[in-house]
């Protein structure tokens, strides 16, 4: 393989890399209120476009369709909302025997009980191949559903109910969610045939503004150190938060991918990424509610911070493992059916 074909099927992780070390020389261009406005720029156009293109790529009748998947949305909101958070209390009173800063420690409980992102996971899900009809309902269904469940769970782990801005964020989520993506099965009946015909590169638009989102996400990160954290503590921390998404990542692949399972490899990338993401732009606002004027709310709020890029990167970095893996399993089914296939023609001639 020549080093253009090398970069070119690598384009992602290169482009993904660079970002990060612009993010790091100058944070300030993609940080929160900086030239490029994230805020708005990427927490409404970017999320914006992302369904807008979901909805212009997706047949009507797969999103029709996936509406009767209840066994994989069942799977995907259980494991969010109930496993992840239960799992991770047990494992925080294990990790109360270390030196680590207990406020940590809460702020890591508090991650657990966020509803999945709107956006990330229908990303990779698309960039993969994968069932993006369900990361898509599972995704936008699973942060409505947050909205009202995360508050309880949040009451239920650590004994704090805060008052939602439930009309804000609704509106939010209506705006970013619902809209473009019901914009874009209306304007893919009017150019259905050119869409047909040309086949625009609706993947590579996808993974472009993913690239974007984790160039702000880093920007913001670099742009706020906390001083008043400890440089072992952030590395223990990143350190536990990884382990905790290839844990949760590989234990929903193993339990989808079984047999009797009888989920597909393309069902299988949605819920490995819907799963295990958590949201960020629910997150911000609920720890600042439950922890108005609080002095270690910067503590509190390191875990959701790290597990924010944390989750894009690792995504993005496994977005040609699991392709590939995917392919395999395409291929493997398709052989196994052309074989059955055969062998009933040769019981036939018989």
């Amino acid at each position: 393989m020549s080093l253009l074909e090398r970069l070119q099927k690598d384009w992602f992780l290169i482009c993904l890399i660079i970002a990060i070390v612009l993010a790091r020389l100058q944070p300030d261009i993609g940080a929160k209120n900086g030239p490029l406005h994230p805020e708005i720029s990427v927490s409404y156009l970017a999320v914006s476009t992302i369904f807008f293109n979901s909805g212009l790529s997706l047949r009507t009748e797969e999103l029709a369709n996936v509406l009767l998947h209840v066994r994989l949305h069942v799977f995907v909101q259980t494991f969010t909302l109930c496993f992840f958070p239960a799992s991770i209390w047990l494992f925080i009173q294990l990790l109360y025997f270390l030196p680590l800063d207990p406020w940590l420690l809460q702020g890591l409980q508090i991650v657990a009980c966020m509803p999945p992102p709107v956006s990330s996971a229908v990303i990779l899900t698309k960039s993969v191949g994968g069932n993006e009809a369900a990361a898509i309902f599972n995704s936008a269904f699973g942060s409505f559903l947050g909205i009202a469940v995360t508050p309880m769970l949040l009451l239920l782990f650590i004994g704090s109910s805060p008052n939602v801005p439930f009309s804000s964020i609704f509106i939010q989520l209506f705006l970013t969610v619902v809209i473009p993506l019901l914009v874009g099965q209306v304007v893919r009946r009017c150019v259905l045939d050119y869409l047909e015909r040309r086949r625009p590169p609706f993947g590579t638009i996808s993974s472009c503004i993913l690239l974007l989102i984790i160039y702000t996400t880093f920007c913001d990160t670099f742009s706020h150190p906390d001083s008043s954290l400890a440089p072992q503590s952030l590395l223990v921390i990143t350190i536990i938060v990884l382990l905790i998404q290839v844990t949760f990542l590989l234990l929903v692949f193993f339990i989808s991918t079984r047999k009797s399972a009888r989920f597909s490899p393309e069902d299988t990338v949605a819920m490995m990424f819907c799963s295990t993401h958590k949201s960020l732009t629910l997150g911000i606002p609920m720890l600042k509610i439950v922890f108005a004027n609080h002095p270690r709310l910067s503590l509190i709020s390191v875990p959701l911070l790290v597990y924010h890029p944390m989750q894009i990167l690792l995504g993005g970095l496994l977005v040609g493992s699991v392709q590939r893996w995917m392919q395999s399993r395409q291929k493997a089914k398709v052989s196994m059916m052309s074989l059955s296939k055969e062998e009933c023609n040769q019981a036939t001639d018989v």
